[in-house]
């Protein structure tokens, strides 16, 4: 028996799904402040839907993937553990500092200043210097090493983290700090720069050192008891982690670097949708996953997505590597609430899932986006989740009147429908800013659309942003899950090696392969077989005099002079790809800042060749009347259960899944596709 497992913690619902000898299941539980509990409860829905006892499923599983929030949510919510920050004397002030600026607020007494990680009490400063050769200007002492390791931990500090000026050159006098705290605080958790991202920019890595420090406590209690109770129910295999470059790590590389796990769920969507567009044969897609909290897009062009260098984290430049996402604050959960002028906002606080929406009635009082579409009656209140949570449309109505309806002079269905499209506008929005915004027109793109709430939704987004094809996976409230288990190990090495046209291509040919020798041991610790390894080499490129880099991918063996020539029109493509057609300064010199290698072990996930519940479903017809947003009229349409028996129908009409509901306006169409996704054709718009 084969038994793959993929998770994804959101910050309403916790989704899983088990691949069981090329047989799909799914399942859903509610999000747990532990984390544990709520990836316990989704793996109890798992095992039961399975079939299998607890001493069956667990020591069966030979796959084991999960995404999580654990690192978001502290980001987003500034809650760190308390850490201290070892510099270089002379550059204490250096994220105070930032790069001179504050928000993008142009009104100066708006303007704030980059949100705090370290407190400026717990920055100490360590009397050593190495200049941008690497050379030894002050060397490191061990007396100053203990005194502002003392230094730190008397702040009350719970983790180090230590950047110190050019240690991507020259990392002696970091390692040596490491070690000092390896032998004489072995409890202590610390980060190194020069390990974690050993490229310049020295703010950048100062930040992105600090966030790791800051979240390594977090995570390693939230995985330590997590890895406690699987063990103790019989799991074997590893588990692995989603990281925020779209590939995954084992549980034990993963805690060297938690900050990799940043957005980890979020990217196993991306994932699925780009397999789905390949099999679907869509070579542009557009994502959009909606969940309880919020609204994650991306595009996926050629069957890549785009990697985001220098990612922003938390309002705060980092020097990751990312999956470009673009996140919004509008899920099932975003609260909808009258600000202090009088307009209608979605968003961006989620109500979670306790108390959650007004209409779960666990004492939430707030309206949510669930709450209207329940007014509208696009939500069946005795079917939620398969009919396993009881919704109460009396409350929904009753938060949507006292908070929104009363407050704009509105009728309950008109406030209703004004939350149901404000928040669709808001995820519209947030497409462009992937498609428009970067010179792509949405029109050539497919839509996937999941999330347990897209379904709702996904049509009225389309249609905002001239989409024509959506696909809606028949696993859509699951689908992020379904997405990890489908990712690769990835592996990153990178370091700072500035080189030029000029300079003999044996230099950089030598940067690589030392970074490659990194990558194999990479392979060999992971256990990945042979055929299944890829190598590639990148570099972070510029013209001289520019601020900021565009990575370009380098062909494969070694690198030649002869090779020079295919670099810097490989570049030059890149960069009027990412900016224009005719944007490049090619009168210029070509700096290469960044060496990079990224290791992919390529998954070997089995195939799913049908759903658990293929073949046992029989087509029911039920009817409801609703309030089509798009019309605004309460209209009576057909709500279709087991569609796969019926497999064609013409909106309006609601598909209801035991996880989701699909709506399909007026003059659209869906089928259903030879996977057994929802295909759902609008009607192009003038």
């Amino acid at each position: 028996m084969a038994l793959h497992v993929g998770i994804d913690v959101g910050g309403t619902f916790t989704d899983a799904v088990a691949v069981l000898d090329n047989r799909a299941v799914r399942g859903k539980a509610f999000s747990t402040k532990d984390v544990t509990t709520g990836i316990l409860g989704a793996l109890a829905v798992l095992r039961e839907r399975a079939g299998l006892s607890e001493e069956e499923f667990y020591p069966a599983v030979d796959r084991f993937v999960l995404g999580n929030t654990i690192v978001t949510n502290a980001v987003d919510e500034q809650k760190y553990a308390t850490v201290a920050l070892l510099t270089t004397q002379g550059f204490r002030d250096t994220m105070r500092i930032a790069r001179s600026a504050r928000t993008d607020e142009r009104d100066p007494h708006r303007m704030l200043p980059p949100p705090g990680i370290v407190e400026r009490g717990r920055v100490i400063e360590v009397a050593e210097r190495v200049d941008a050769h690497g050379e030894v200007l002050l060397p490191l002492r061990q007396e100053a090493v203990a005194a502002a390791v003392d230094a730190a931990l008397a702040t009350g500090a719970e983790a180090i983290a230590v950047c110190l000026l050019w240690s991507f050159r020259n990392p002696a006098h970091e390692q040596a700090i490491g070690r000092y705290l390896r032998e004489n605080h072995p409890t202590v958790p610390f980060t190194l720069s020069s390990s974690l991202t050993p490229v310049y920019r020295e703010y950048e890595r100062m930040v992105t050192t600090a966030l790791d420090a800051a979240v390594k406590p977090l995570v390693a209690s939230h995985f330590d008891h997590l890895a406690e109770q699987l063990r103790a129910r019989g799991l074997r295999t590893r588990v692995q982690i989603m990281q925020v470059h779209g590939g995954f790590l084992s549980v034990e590389e993963t805690s060297k670097a938690p900050i990799s796990m940043f957005n980890s769920g979020p990217v196993g969507g991306v994932t699925g949708a780009r397999l789905l567009g390949q099999q679907l044969g869509r070579r542009r897609v557009l994502t959009a996953d909606m969940g309880g909290t919020s609204l994650d897009a991306a595009a996926i062009m050629d069957d890549e997505f785009r990697l985001l260098p220098r990612a922003e984290i938390g309002g705060l430049p980092t020097s990751l590597t990312v999956v470009d996402i673009e996140t919004i604050g509008a899920g099932g959960g975003s609260a909808a609430w009258v600000d202090g002028r009088g307009l209608l906002r979605v968003g961006p606080h989620s109500t979670g899932s306790t108390p959650g929406p007004a209409c779960y009635g666990k004492g939430g009082t707030r309206p949510a986006v669930t709450d209207a579409a329940l007014v509208l009656g696009l939500i069946n209140p005795e079917y939620y989740l398969g009919g396993t949570v009881e919704l109460h449309p009396e409350l929904a109505r009753e938060a949507l009147r006292s908070h929104v309806a009363e407050p704009l002079g509105l009728t309950v269905d008109a406030a209703a429908e004004g939350v149901y499209r404000l928040a669709t506008s808001q995820m519209a929005n947030a497409l462009r800013k992937i498609t428009v915004n970067r010179g792509h027109d949405p029109r050539e793109f497919t839509l996937v659309g999941f999330g347990g709430a897209c379904g709702l939704f996904a049509a009225s987004i389309a249609a905002e942003i001239g989409v024509t094809e959506l696909v809606i996976p028949r696993n859509a409230a699951v689908f992020s899950a379904y997405g990890l288990m489908h990712a690769d190990s990835v592996f990153s090495a990178v370091r700072t090696s500035p080189w030029t046209m000029q300079q003999p291509a044996a230099d950089l040919d030598r940067e690589f392969q030392a970074l490659e020798r990194r990558a194999r041991e990479w392979f060999e610790a992971e256990g990945i077989p042979e055929d299944r390894r890829e190598l590639h080499r990148e570099a972070d490129m510029k013209f001289a005099g520019q601020i900021f880099e565009v990575t370009t991918r380098l062909s494969g063996g070694t690198f030649t002079e002869a090779d020079k020539d295919e670099l810097r029109a490989r570049f030059i493509a890149d960069y009027e790809k990412e900016f224009g057609t005719g944007t490049a300064w090619t009168e210029t010199d070509i700096l290469l800042v960044n060496s990079r290698v990224r290791a992919v072990g390529r998954s070997d996930v089995q195939r799913v060749r049908r759903s658990a519940e293929a073949g046992e479903e029989t087509h029911a017809l039920l009817r409801r009347t609703v309030l089509e947003p798009a019309t605004g009229a309460r209209t009576e349409v057909d709500v279709h259960r087991g569609f796969a028996a019926l497999a064609r129908a013409k909106g309006p009409c609601l598909l209801e899944e035991p996880d989701t509901t699909v709506l399909v306006p007026t003059g659209a169409t869906v089928e259903l596709t030879e996977a057994g996704h929802f295909l759902i054709r609008l009607e192009p718009t003038v």
